[in-house]
């Protein structure tokens, strides 16, 4: 049996207040995490109220995902998970800390195949992106003992494209290879 991939979305956008932008990308992100079979986690997203409710709430707000059908079933399933922003380290039951970057440290790097085989040989990691424009905050990247870089050539691509293609590619290379 293979480890856990775990996509974390790092909110780097605003700590103060919800907007749309994150209601949004967590709709997206479920359902590709969930026919992915990649876990998702929330760092530091201003919720209230208890995990039910927010889970309710965030699914009501949306016709994506099937309505967030897909959000429900991961919440259910114990594979959605919200945290407060780390201080010392990610949660570590969430598995090895990586950073998805355009910009790797070149002693941190590691290929989306490399992370696919040690997942595959039960190694389970938490994949943390920043929701935003800035990205991870430097502290978050040095908190991450691997950086994920999923161009080979350090194109940086738009939030969106990387909840849709970092599930995606990590599930392909578990499956092929």
């Amino acid at each position: 049996m293979g480890g856990r991939i775990t996509l974390g979305l790092y909110n780097s956008y605003d700590a103060a207040r919800l907007h749309d932008i994150h209601k949004r990308s967590i709709a997206r992100a479920a359902p590709v995490c969930y026919a992915f079979k990649t876990n998702l986690a929330l760092f530091g997203f201003p919720f209230e109220g208890s995990f039910s409710s927010i889970v309710e709430t965030l699914a009501e707000d949306t016709t994506i995902g099937e309505g967030g059908r897909y959000l429900r079933l991961m919440a259910q399933e114990g594979r959605f998970g919200i945290f407060p922003f780390p201080r010392r380290g990610f949660p570590p039951q969430l598995g090895i800390a990586v950073a998805a970057t355009s910009k790797p440290a070149k002693e941190k790097l590691l290929t989306p195949r490399e992370l696919a085989q040690q997942a595959k040989q039960g190694r389970s990691f938490l994949v943390v992106m920043g929701l935003g424009r800035r990205g991870l905050p430097k502290d978050v990247l040095g908190m991450a003992k691997h950086h994920l870089e999923l161009s080979g050539r350090g194109i940086p691509f738009e939030t969106c494209t990387v909840i849709g293609m970092l599930p995606a590619l990590l599930h392909a290379y578990r499956e092929v290879e």
